[in-house]
């Protein structure tokens, strides 16, 4: 009895060619039509791995890592600079799903500049920035604005410790105003001081003392009410 056997389907020809067109691995330049233009890694056709990135609209650039298409992991992203003739490192640090997330260092301007962590492309966490007028923050930040515990420097000397909300002084906090040799403990509300104590500290070495000493009183709080609101706050800050 003869036997016969079913011939096998070739491939359509499209098939081949379109899985030789699949980018995996390392590949060189590629080209999207805006022009932009990567050098780098890929995975599944989706930028994977390390690889480079160049915006032609803008100039910028992004050197770093890549996830399925989006800056993950550890980047630098460079902007042009016409003065010095090249790219501009503006961001350093690490990113997630194609947002600033984790540690990082921003350059706002020549000596503007922020270090520290960052989520969904704004300073959150703790974190350290400093000013073009030579000021330092120091402390917690949420949404990009100081937020929480933290300390400013400005650049006379002087020192604010204390609570921060919105990028405000709110909350319990202390000013210590060293050129004049004095410190304020007290209680502000959207950057205003709104109640509390004023004593000499370290006046004798302050390079602007005030003509006269405070005189010393004591405040009499017997049932405790000021020191009782003023734990109740920072035990409310603390469970936040």
């Amino acid at each position: 009895m003869p036997i016969s056997k079913c011939l096998k389907k070739s491939e359509p020809l499209w098939k081949g060619w379109d899985r030789k067109a699949q980018k995996n691995g390392l590949r060189h330049q590629v080209y999207a039509v805006s022009g932009d233009c990567y050098v780098g890694e890929w995975k599944d056709n989706m930028k994977h791995g390390k690889g480079t990135q160049i915006w032609k609209k803008k100039g910028a650039i992004y050197e770093g890592d890549w996830k399925f298409g989006k800056r993950d992991g550890y980047g630098t992203l460079s902007f042009p600079d016409q003065e010095m003739g090249k790219p501009k490192k503006v961001y350093s640090g690490w990113w997630k799903d194609d947002k600033k997330s984790g540690y990082g260092i921003q350059f706002f301007g020549p000596k503007d500049y922020y270090e520290g962590e960052w989520c969904g492309n704004q300073r959150s966490g703790w974190g350290r920035m400093y000013y073009s007028n030579g000021d330092i923050y120091e402390g917690q930040w949420l949404n990009d604005k100081p937020h929480g515990e933290g300390m400013l420097r400005p650049e006379n000397g002087n020192r604010y410790e204390g609570y921060w909300e919105r990028g405000m002084k709110n909350g319990p906090g202390r000013f210590f105003h060293l050129d004049h040799g004095q410190l304020f403990e007290g209680f502000w509300v959207d950057d205003v001081a709104k109640c509390g104590t004023m004593i000499d500290f370290g006046r004798d070495e302050a390079p602007e003392p005030t003509q006269f000493p405070i005189p010393k009183i004591k405040i009499l709080d017997p049932d405790g009410v000021l020191e009782e609101a003023m734990a109740t706050f920072r035990k409310t800050k603390e469970e936040d």
